[in-house]
Order: C-alpha cells, then structure tokens, then sequence
C-alpha cells in the first residue's frame, strides 16, 4: 500500500509541475505578445473553460466504467502536447489553444483524487483529499520556484521546455499506478447520478464556495497579481518567488486543513478563517506600495486558499454513494472551473474599461458574498 500512494503522489507532483511551470510568466509573455487585459483574460479563462465542460462526463463516464487510471494517463499526455505546442508556436492564440487543452489535462484530477481515496478506508476520505493535495501543491509549488530561474538564465519560453520534461518523466511514472481491477456489468450510461447531486442544496452549496474560491485564486494570484508586481518593478525571478510565496504555505496548510484545523476549530470556522483571509487580500493587493509587500499577501492568500480549497473538496464527497463519487467531485471541479472562467474574464474586462484597481475590488465583494454564505451554512 506505501509503494501505491507513494508512486500515485510521484505522478501527482510533477504533473502538477508540468501544469504549473510556466504560469507564474504566463500573463507577462501574452502581454508581451501584444495581446490586450481583455485577451490575457479570455487565455486565462480557456484553462478553466475546458475543465468545466469536461469534468462532469469524466465522472460519469469514469463512474460508469469504474476506471480512472485511463483518465489520468489521458491527462498527463494532453499536459505534454500543451507544452510542446506552446514551446514550438509561441503566440497568443497558440497560448489560447494550449491553455484549454491544459485545462483537459487539469479535468483528470477528479479521476487523481478518486482514485487515491480508494486507497484509503471510506472513514479517511477527508485525510485522502488532504494528502492528495498537498501533493499537487508540492509540485505547483517546485514549479514556480524552479521557473523564475529558468526564466532569468534561459528566457520563459526554456520554461515550456521543462514543463515537456516533466510531463514525459510523469508519463513514465504513471504505467506503475495501481487500480483494482473491478468487474462491472455492462449498462447504459446514465444523467441520474447528475439530476440527484442538482437536487442537493448541500453540495450545491459547496460547489458554489469552490467556484468563488476559484474565481478569486485564477483572477488574483494566477492572473492579475502578477501584472501589479511588474508595475511595481519586479523581474522574472521575482515573479516566480511572488508565486512561490503563494504555494509554499499550501503544501502544509493543504494537510493541516481537514485533520488538526477542521479538528480543533471545526470545519466552519476554519472555513470561514480561509474565506476571509483570500477575500482580504484580493481587496489589498492594488493598493500595495511594494513588491515585499505583495510577498507578504501571497503568502496569507496562500494559507487561505489551502484551507478553503481542501475542506470543500474534501466536504463535497463525504456521505456520497463509491458509484456516484467520480461524478459528484466532477460536478464540484466543474463548478470550480466556472470560477475559473469568470474571475479572469471579469477582472480583464473591467481592467480594460476602468483600471486592475476596481477589478481586484468588484472580485473582493464576491469574496464577501461568499463569507456571508458561509456564516448561514449549517453543517459543511
């Protein structure tokens, strides 16, 4: 059982890298390029696009058949064409193309974290989600730190080169998954799973949350953010450290969030605490005077991110059917990846008419509407 989780958290951690390598320059190379707010938002958003209209047929078609190893696989190899095209035609609508076949790539983690909590018994699939994630921070989180310096000594487009090195190392890797072969009768692919998850307020609920969170973290640290950083004189390295900041307190606060936090402090409050502090730091990031500072609130929003992001994905499958899980975290990651999509899109467009200042403000108040969500949640 070490050797599954170990060579499972292997695969997780560089193809988070191959994914993430390049995002900290990723709105600076587009800009470059020539394209606009508007187009640097309509790239970002391509990634959360395609996972959004993929990841609930992932499920059911993964629930269905019972497999999700296939997925994965399918996964790693689209995060690989993704790079080398990229590498090979770089321009800002190969950057739109690319990004959404990323997103596929990204799709495939609701078959990743399935599967890794089917190595677990039912009673640790809070614990599952936990480690499951630290795992991809880890490799977001070596990503960013390794690109800034690639970026310095090589230029940014050598950083595509390393995300095609990672994903081939990661492919190697992923033959050795293990899954347990279960024998499933052969039957119609079915919607009911899909109509029963709409009908819950609960999860419905959840999902929501998890695309608020989204559309601030995609809008903010993986979009924005950066920009501001430039306007604030900070290099390619520095963007890569800026990025850092706010990955490297994940990797801990993944794990900490649904054992000793949700223990201790009870899952509301801890997911309130990680509301507010993304929600903060949305609203002060424009009005930051330096670039020490804007490390300072990467790495709050950081600790906040993780603390948000593992307990709603970890709260969104709990009492959930095995036959139904696939399809009830694809729904939640499509939820997500709505987040995904407007965050970016909204902050871009009113970047363009009114400034990054009141975009960074209007995502902040619906950080706020999400916390006043919160406060009226019974039970997460």
């Amino acid at each position: 059982m070490k050797y599954k989780k170990t060579n499972f958290l292997i695969v997780t951690t560089f193809f988070w890298f191959s994914l993430y390598a390049y995002l900290p320059q990723l709105t600076n190379y587009a800009k470059d390029m020539g394209a606009s707010y508007k187009m640097i938002g309509v790239i970002t958003s391509a990634y959360g696009f395609s996972q959004t209209i993929l990841r609930i047929p992932f499920g059911i078609i993964s629930d269905a058949l019972r497999k999700r190893k296939v997925f994965i696989v399918g996964g790693i190899i689209s995060s690989l064409i993704s790079a080398t095209l990229t590498y090979f035609f770089p321009n800002p609508y190969t950057l739109l193309a690319t990004r959404f076949i990323a997103g596929i790539a990204s799709a495939t983690w609701v078959n990743f974290t399935i599967l890794f909590v089917s190595y677990y018994n039912s009673e640790e699939s809070g614990k599952a989600i936990s480690v499951a994630t630290s795992g991809s921070k880890l490799g977001q989180l070596l990503a960013m730190f390794i690109s800034g310096f690639i970026a310095i000594r090589l230029g940014v487009r050598a950083i595509f080169l390393a995300s095609i090195v990672a994903s081939m190392i990661c492919l190697i890797f992923s033959f050795f998954i293990y899954e347990e072969k279960v024998k499933v009768e052969k039957v119609p692919i079915s919607t009911k799973g899909i109509s029963r998850i709409i009908r819950n307020k609960r999860i419905l609920h959840i999902s929501l949350l998890g695309a608020l969170v989204q559309c601030i973290g995609y809008s903010t640290n993986f979009g924005f953010t950066p920009l501001i950083a430039t306007g604030l004189g900070a290099n390619k390295l520095e963007l890569g450290f800026l990025t850092t900041a706010y990955n490297f307190p994940q990797v801990l606060f993944s794990l900490l969030a649904g054992t000793v936090m949700a223990e201790k402090m009870g899952k509301k409050n801890a997911l309130l605490l990680g509301f507010l502090m993304t929600t903060s730091v949305c609203l002060f990031t424009p009005f930051a005077p330096s670039v020490n500072i804007l490390y300072i609130l990467q790495f709050i929003a950081g600790i906040g991110n993780a603390i948000a992001f593992s307990l709603l994905m970890a709260a969104v499958i709990e009492g959930v059917e095995s036959n139904l899980m696939t399809t009830t975290m694809g729904f939640y990651q499509a939820a997500f990846g709505v987040g995904m999509i407007l965050g970016p899109m909204i902050l871009g467009g009113i970047g363009d008419y009114f400034g990054l200042t009141v975009g960074f403000i209007v995502v902040g108040l619906l950080g706020i509407l999400g916390i006043f969500s919160i406060l009226g949640f019974k039970d997460i």
